[in-house]
């Protein structure tokens, strides 16, 4: 998947311009903390089976990746936040779910360089 795809770039690019890139580095370093924290907790919450957990967790982290700019993990997380499936399908999304943050850090890097 293309870095067009993973970033809002018109958001990232008013960050930039109003807050610098000092600043605009630090947010991403505070988002990659902050998402291995929300990704342990759904994971936690999956490992618990609570539908009330998961949903909370996966709500949490859609807010801070909308706010970051990951259009891709944003839109993971509103189809997969409500959804009521079985442990293997939640599992295999959560997967998904680690694999897509990381690949949008890594674009997020690169854009940043």
């Amino acid at each position: 998947m293309s870095e067009e795809n993973l970033l809002d770039k018109e958001l990232l690019t008013g960050y930039l311009d109003n807050l610098g890139s000092d600043l605009v580095r630090q947010m991403l370093e505070l988002y990659v903390a902050q998402s291995e924290t929300y990704l342990n907790e759904i994971h936690a919450a999956l490992q618990a089976d609570s539908q009330e957990l998961w949903q909370e967790r996966c709500h949490k982290m859609k807010g801070a990746a909308g706010s970051a700019g990951f259009v891709q993990v944003h839109a993971k997380l509103v189809v997969i936040e409500k959804s009521g499936e079985g442990q293997a399908a939640k599992k295999q999304h959560l997967d998904d779910l680690q694999a897509l943050n990381q690949q949008t850090i890594a674009a997020f890097n690169a854009w940043l360089d």
